[in-house]
């Protein structure tokens, strides 16, 4: 890709104090998506106080096809996504988690799920990974389940995996939704609730192998309780008028 080409992907990935993940995730992105598309890395530093900066920096000279977007401040990982996408220049966007557990190599397959669907489907389509083999412990995975339950048959998401980081939408899709904190956990429910459809592919996932998580087991239990009703409140009040005409 020349410095003028205009990316068909915006791959997006939002990280706070992973640094030793950098480095390695750009490489797995690159060998994942050179030649298939044209594409583009926006990697969005939410207030990263440790060498993440640094070396979001270096990387820039050996990835030319990465952009950095720097929060001053922590906002949390939703809003980081949400400024990626703001900031990117693909008409699609694919997301994935800082962490490395989310596998480069599945994009290639979403994209080509996402391209074989009918042109009227695909402006309000969004691919979504199933990482149907956690490689986490037995307490996450098992909270995991328990919450994707509840919140499948309280929002009719239809949707075996909504935490899973590894996506695939149509940038203009995902700027019509609504955002508020957390709302990553909820974007198969706020697609359908903006007329959208949903569609599921199993993806690969890997234990952490560098850094800290972000998240325990309790503050995502609680954070995700508060926000199922509001999101339930938002699904009750979706208005999605079919335009006859217009002048």
């Amino acid at each position: 890709m020349t410095s003028l080409a205009v990316p068909e992907l915006s791959v997006v990935v939002p990280v706070k104090n992973e640094a030793e993940n950098v480095l390695p995730l750009l490489d797995e992105i690159h060998m994942a998506l050179q030649g298939k598309v044209e594409f583009e890395v926006v990697y969005v530093d939410d207030g990263s106080d440790d060498g993440t900066p640094r070396v979001l920096e270096q990387a820039k000279a050996i990835h030319p096809r990465l952009r950095v977007v720097r929060h001053k401040a922590s906002c949390g990982q939703s809003q980081a996504v949400a400024t990626g996408i703001r900031y990117a220049t693909g008409k699609l966007i694919g997301t994935l988690d800082g962490d490395g557990q989310n596998d480069p190599a599945d994009l290639p397959a979403m994209l080509d799920h996402w391209r074989s669907r009918p042109d009227e489907i695909r402006p309000k389509l969004m691919v979504t990974g199933w990482r149907a083999n956690r490689r986490d412990d037995g307490i996450r995975r098992l909270s995991s389940k328990v919450a994707n339950g509840i919140r499948s048959k309280l929002l009719k998401d239809r949707t075996p995996d909504s935490g899973s980081g590894i996506k695939l939408l149509p940038r203009e899709l995902f700027l019509d939704l609504p955002r508020f904190d957390h709302m990553h956990r909820f974007m198969a429910a706020l697609v359908i609730r903006a007329g959208g459809s949903v569609e599921v592919v199993k993806v690969n996932h890997r234990p952490r192998e560098r850094g800290v998580s972000k998240y325990g087991v309790w503050n995502r239990l609680w954070v995700g309780i508060v926000d199922l009703f509001g999101v339930m409140w938002l699904m009750r009040r979706a208005r999605n008028p079919v335009i006859e005409s217009r002048e």
